[in-house]
């Protein structure tokens, strides 16, 4: 199972390698193995997150985030979307942005093109940002049957019964990031908005198109259990118009996420197609790998507080991409914080397992009845 589900991950990171030593030498092979490692390790959150919303997707659009999905991630988020930025922001056309992009140059000095990159930190900053803390809150404030942090999780899924509080928390985080951390405060308010926006309309578009609720879900899950399988079942799997929508908003949480990655790449080193080798076929792909072992495996049924752990990770990096709009923080430290979270919540769901007794599915012997709900201290 390893190699059929980390064997595309693995050949593309030695064709990756030997581009790359092609390229320029072993500089250029040690530089895209670094940020390759970045990557991944920086993407374990996202790759939990993934498999959440992919375990939902029929086999088709499965397929679809796993070939044309890396496309978009390599080219388009690695590649042309700094490109775009660059060429918005310094106001070039496309063709004066690869140009000024292969000329490389010092990040530090006007008029690079990592320069130009850094200067629309704050925009980038801002939409990513939002984007991400909308998708933390409304994890947050939502009644679950179990909770890991209890001491703070239920007390917020008891406030998060106030109608649109995500919207309303996520809107007066945006105006204090943009009152005082900016230096432009309208292009940040108007950046956090449209990562709002992006959010809701994603996010609404796909619940709308019949993708199944927690109700429906245990009631496929019961069909399931009595057939005498497991995981998610065909009829709880979002096809057509909600695969679809499914679809862009992973593509639309990938980007969040990378957003981080692909400017903090520029402080190892100002060439874009070393970045795009080591951010993009390594690391892309190796996330994506990851969040198909944790579908297959059932990961995330078998460890049950990991989402929890992931969600929390996606809260902390939404406030560093806020307060990154005035003070820079060191990519290490971001990568730490998601692997804390979910480290944390990995132990907290094997500490879980061995005081309930759960089988290899997540099963418990003593399983509740149907509609009774448990809190978990942790």
């Amino acid at each position: 199972m390893f190699l059929r589900t980390f064997g595309w991950s693995l050949g593309v990171t030695a064709v990756a390698l030997i581009t790359a030593f092609l390229y320029g030498g072993w500089t250029a092979f040690v530089l895209c193995l670094i940020l390759g490692v970045l990557e991944v390790s920086l993407s374990f959150d996202n790759a939990v997150v993934n498999a959440k919303i992919l375990e939902k997707m029929s086999a088709y659009w499965q397929k679809i985030f796993l070939t044309v999905g890396i496309l978009i991630a390599v080219f388009g988020m690695r590649l042309v979307f700094p490109l775009v930025i660059v060429s918005i922001t310094a106001d070039l056309g496309p063709i004066e942005a690869l140009q000024l992009a292969m000329e490389k140059g010092d990040p530090d000095v006007p008029g690079t093109y990592g320069y130009a990159l850094t200067a629309a930190h704050p925009q980038i900053a801002a939409f990513g940002g939002l984007f991400l803390l909308m998708l933390f809150l409304d994890f947050i404030f939502e009644t679950r049957e179990i909770s890991w942090l209890s001491w703070i999780e239920r007390p917020l899924a008891r406030v998060g019964k106030l109608d649109n509080l995500s919207v309303v928390v996520a809107g007066v985080m945006l105006l204090l990031a943009a009152e005082l951390l900016a230096d432009d405060p309208h292009i940040v308010l108007l950046s956090g908005v449209l990562g709002m926006l992006t959010y809701i309309a994603v996010n609404g578009l796909g619940s709308l198109f019949s993708v199944p609720s927690d109700d429906d879900e245990s009631v496929t899950d019961g069909v399931a259990a009595k057939a005498g399988s497991s995981g998610p079942t065909e009829l709880a799997k979002a096809t057509g118009k909600a695969g679809f929508f499914l679809f862009l908003y992973l593509e639309v949480l990938d980007a969040s996420f990378s957003f981080d990655g692909v400017i903090g790449a520029f402080a190892i080193t100002p060439d874009p197609v070393i970045i795009a080798l080591g951010l993009g076929f390594i690391g892309a792909m190796f996330v994506r790998s990851i969040t198909v072992f944790l579908v297959k495996k059932g990961t995330l049924a078998e460890y049950v507080f990991l989402e929890h752990g992931a969600h929390w990770a996606i809260g902390a990096l939404a406030a560093i991409l806020l307060v990154s709009i005035r003070v820079h923080i060191d990519e290490i430290i971001t990568g730490l914080v998601g692997v804390v979270f979910i480290g944390a919540s990995f132990l907290s769901s094997l500490r879980y397992r061995k005081l309930h007794g759960l089988d290899e599915q997540g099963e418990r012997d003593d399983a509740l009845p149907a509609g009774t709900t448990e809190t978990v201290e942790v």
